[in-house]
């Protein structure tokens, strides 16, 4: 989509991350509402305006955003991370903690553009790859990263005790 602008976010851009945040919340909960549910925005809002996002990062963090007519239509969080399992190769990676784009803005290649920017952004941190996470019910995200190239590097389970 043109006119789409990416950037790193600031305390201002809360309100606008905090609506996108919400629908994406709304959606995760249809698709799997045993785990996810709509927490309350005020705190989302606090949580990005105070830059809470990133609790405990001891390497660097950002969140962008996407940015069309002057609102805010996507964001994405990332972080640097590195194994904590002594078995796995001391690598760099940049972990997506959470990307969502507004639904009136869906399917239009925001979702692309974020992943493309974090991807950057990890490569300039120095990076050795990229991680997510995605909920097995989504397909809409499922197709986005195997277009980029993401491949299946770990198998996440859960259990209901």
């Amino acid at each position: 989509m043109t006119g789409v602008r990416i950037r790193v976010a600031d305390s201002s851009d809360a309100a606008g991350i905090t609506r996108v945040y919400m629908e994406s919340a709304a959606h995760h909960a249809r698709i799997d509402p045993e785990r996810c549910y709509l927490p309350d925005s005020q705190f989302i809002e606090d949580r990005y305006r105070e830059g809470r996002q990133h609790p405990e990062a001891e390497l660097p963090s950002v969140t962008l955003v996407a940015e069309f007519g002057g609102d805010i239509v996507g964001f994405l969080d990332a972080q640097l991370q590195k194994p904590f399992d002594p078995m796995l190769r001391p690598f760099l990676y940049c972990f997506v903690a959470d990307v969502a784009v507004a639904e009136s803005h869906r399917d239009k290649g925001i979702g692309q553009q974020l992943m493309e920017s974090a991807e950057s952004w990890a490569r300039q941190h120095n990076a050795d790859y990229m991680s997510l996470m995605y909920n097995s019910g989504n397909a809409r995200v499922r197709e986005l990263y195997a277009r980029l190239g993401y491949e299946q590097g770990a198998v996440s389970l859960t259990k209901r005790l």
